[in-house]
């Protein structure tokens, strides 16, 4: 096992990004790669700094104040006399713990929700709250590694979903484009030459961005 994945296995999987960076892989990734100090994760507490220290020999240090505090483990809440149905809460969450569709009532699985509080800036009507599950109990002593293991696992899931439909849209929008060059005069109000080809210019430019994009 690598030091990267020995890292991400030492995470809480709270997929949280108190730590700067986008998920618990990338924040593994950047302690190893590009110097990240190991005090960043605040739901991992004092103790998964620990754990960090004995994987990666640096130094206990405490918790970075700027990625957080660490406290008792949260679960989001939503009022739903409030819920508007915005769906903005689910895209955003990173566990699937929302359950809900557009312009219908959303409401929490207590036990997928990590905590990570991505939903509540979100919410436009302020209808999601933060309760209190661990009573004082902090960091590990709050989460299990059984809780970690089936965070990421939901996160996986999520991920691939979310990648496979950015994947539709990418290529919904390179075959509009493609339309659309193929016959750049019924598709624009111009007539003028000159402008017409600046725009098929740009029009080629984001078809091979996008492609390569894809192809990556």
């Amino acid at each position: 096992m690598s030091l990267a994945e020995q890292i991400f296995a030492a995470l809480p999987q709270t997929q949280c990004t108190r730590c700067g960076y986008p998920d618990c892989q990338a924040y593994a990734n950047a302690i190893v790669h590009d110097g990240a100090a190991i005090n960043q994760c605040s739901p991992g507490g004092a103790e998964g700094i620990q754990r960090l220290s004995k994987i990666t020999g640096q130094a206990v240090q405490p918790l970075n104040p700027e990625n957080g505090i660490e406290g008792p483990r949260s679960v989001a809440v939503i009022d739903e006399n409030w819920c508007i149905g915005c769906t903005l809460c689910i895209d955003v969450c990173p566990t699937d713990a929302i359950i809900g569709s557009n312009k219908l009532m959303h409401t929490i699985i207590e036990s997928h929700c990590t905590g990570c509080e991505l939903c509540i800036p979100v919410c436009p009507v302020d209808c999601i709250e933060l309760e209190n599950v661990t009573g004082c109990l902090t960091g590990w002593a709050a989460w299990s590694k059984q809780e970690a293991d089936g965070a990421l696992k939901r996160y996986t899931i999520h991920s691939i979903i979310r990648n496979k439909n950015a994947g539709y849209k990418a290529v919904s929008n390179i075959e509009k484009a493609e339309e659309k060059l193929s016959n750049l005069t019924e598709h624009s109000q111009h007539t003028d030459t000159v402008i017409l080809d600046k725009k098929r210019a740009v029009i080629e430019a984001a078809l091979a961005k996008a492609r390569a994009a894809r192809a990556k």
